[in-house]
C-alpha cells in the first residue's frame, strides 16, 4: 500500500471511518484500532526517514499519543484519519530530526570544549579570587562554611544541613547573611 491509496478519503460506513468517529468522540478503544490499523504506515515513515528502527518506534508511539491528545482537531471533511496521521506523523519526524541535529551539536561542542586548553587566567582574575577569599576568611565561621560548601563543594542548601547538622532554615540564613556580607565588601564604592 502507498501512502496515497491510504490517504484516499473513506467510505461512509467504512472501518476507517469508524476509527476516526469514535477515535474524534474520545473512545479509548479508537486509538488501539487506529494503531492497529495505521502504525505500520507510520513507522515506515519514520524509518526510511530516520534510518534508525528505535528512533522510528519512538515516533509511531508519539504519532499515536499526539493523535489521542489532538483528536479535536481531526476533521473528517478535511480528509481521512490515514492522511491526517501521516500529517502528524511528518511533524514528528521533523521533531526527531531537529532533536538529532540538536544532540549532534551538543556532542560536537562538547568535544570541542574538551580538547581546547583552559584560557591563562587573566590578573583581575586572580585578584578577584585573592579579594573573595580575603573577605570570605573575614566571614563568621557558620557563614564561611555553609558559603564555602556551597560554591566550592556545589552543594544544594538541604545537602549543606545534612552535612552539618543544622536546620535547613538556619542554613538559609547563614547564606542569605554571608552573601550580602560579602556583596556590601566587594561591592565598589557607591555601588549599594
Amino acid at each position: 500500500m502507498t501512502e496515497k491509496t491510504l490517504a484516499a478519503p473513506a467510505r461512509p460506513g467504512t472501518p476507517d471511518e469508524d476509527i476516526a468517529e469514535r477515535l474524534a468522540r474520545g473512545e479509548e478503544e479508537a486509538v488501539a484500532a487506529a494503531y492497529a490499523r495505521w502504525s505500520a504506515l507510520v513507522h515506515g515513515l519514520a524509518l526510511r526517514a530516520l534510518g534508525d528502527p528505535a528512533e522510528a518506534e519512538d515516533v509511531t508511539q508519539q504519532v499515536f499519543f499526539a493523535a489521542w491528545h489532538g483528536r479535536a482537531g481531526y476533521r473528517r471533511e478535511r480528509g481521512p484519519l490515514s492522511a491526517w496521521l501521516v500529517g502528524i506523523t511528518r511533524r514528528k519526524i521533523a521533531d526527531a530530526l531537529t532533536a538529532r541535529t540538536r544532540r549532534a551539536d551538543l556532542a560536537a561542542r562538547a568535544e570541542r570544549e574538551r580538547h581546547t586548553p583552559p584560557a591563562e587566567p587573566r590578573p583581575e582574575d586572580v585578584l578577584d579570587r585573592v579579594c573573595v577569599g580575603d573577605e570570605m576568611a573575614r566571614l563568621p565561621e557558620a557563614q564561611r562554611v555553609v558559603l564555602r560548601m556551597a560554591f566550592y563543594d556545589d552543594l544544594s542548601q538541604a545537602q549543606i544541613a545534612r552535612r552539618t547538622g543544622l536546620p535547613l532554615g538556619t542554613v538559609k540564613s547563614h547564606a542569605r547573611r554571608g552573601l550580602h556580607r560579602l556583596r556590601r565588601r566587594l561591592a565598589p564604592p557607591g555601588a549599594c
